[in-house]
């Protein structure tokens, strides 16, 4: 470290490596695409930082810490330090990124997790039963693409995990009701079932995304998958729910259709609207 007429510090660009945490490599990467670049040369040729260089080279970390890209980190530091704009929009964008990878996490997390209970309970489980349950999980991708998979994890996270969990006790409610009266040949037109289709109907709207473009998007892809493997998501289904048969689930979402369908057209209650909770 040396001084200069000035009286400020210099920094070579060793010093300045040992200094900062950063090797000697990154800072020639950093002054070739001009990010940090050293504000004097000696008369041999050597670089020497200045104290606002070492403040920008922070700045660079502190950014990098944060994920932003070097493109962007450039951007921000180009402009006036009082023009805080750029960063607040690249940080919003980051904190938007961040959130949706959470989400991808926390969704994740969960299918794990169904496939950890389904190994769990027994000594001696099923392989059919986990391989089923892996080709399932892939079947849904296949029609579910990411941008999709990421509205749906959205949605998720907006709505929380105890919400969630609300809504799940409620379709398990809904549908052990519905079933129930499917089963002691209660017609459509009753008021009961009037009553829990409606409930039904509430439920659904509840945990659709906001965009209608993207809730059709949802809609077609789950109806798609519902036709390909509408038999062996019933039978996975069945198998999670201790009361319910493997043929009930279609024919409980048909008997909440010709419900909803008594009283006019039915515009949200499709067997594959939305995956279920």
């Amino acid at each position: 470290m040396t001084g200069n007429d000035d009286g400020e510090r210099r920094w070579s660009i060793g010093e300045l490596a040992k200094a900062s945490g950063v090797t000697i490599r990154t800072l020639y990467h950093y002054e070739e695409i001009g990010l940090v670049p050293a504000s004097e040369r000696t008369p041999s040729g050597h670089r020497r930082y200045t104290e606002a260089d070492l403040r920008r080279l922070y700045r660079v970390r502190a950014l990098r810490g944060l994920g932003l890209t070097l493109e962007e980190i450039g951007r921000v530091l180009d402009r006036s330090s009082d023009d805080l704009t750029a960063l607040r929009a690249l940080l919003g964008a980051q904190l938007a990124e961040l959130d949706l990878q959470a989400a991808r996490v926390e969704q994740l997390r969960e299918r794990i997790g169904g496939l950890v209970t389904l190994l769990d309970q027994a000594v001696m489980p099923d392989p059919e039963r986990v391989m089923a349950a892996l080709e399932l999980h892939s079947v849904y991708e296949s029609y579910f693409d990411q941008e999709l998979r990421d509205h749906l994890a959205r949605r998720r996270a907006e709505l929380g995990q105890d919400r969630m969990a609300g809504y799940r006790a409620e379709w398990l409610a809904l549908l052990r009701e519905g079933r129930r009266l499917m089963l002691a040949g209660t017609p459509v037109e009753d008021p009961q079932v009037q009553e829990l289709t409606g409930r039904w109907e509430a439920m659904a709207a509840g945990v659709q995304v906001g965009d209608r473009e993207v809730a059709e998007q949802l809609n077609d892809a789950g109806m798609a998958l519902w036709r390909t493997a509408g038999a062996r998501l019933s039978a996975e289904i069945s198998r999670q729910i201790d009361w319910l048969e493997a043929d009930d689930l279609p024919a409980i979402i048909d008997y909440f259709q010709r419900a909803r369908a008594a009283r006019g057209p039915f515009p949200g209650l499709r067997p594959s609207a939305r995956r279920v909770p």
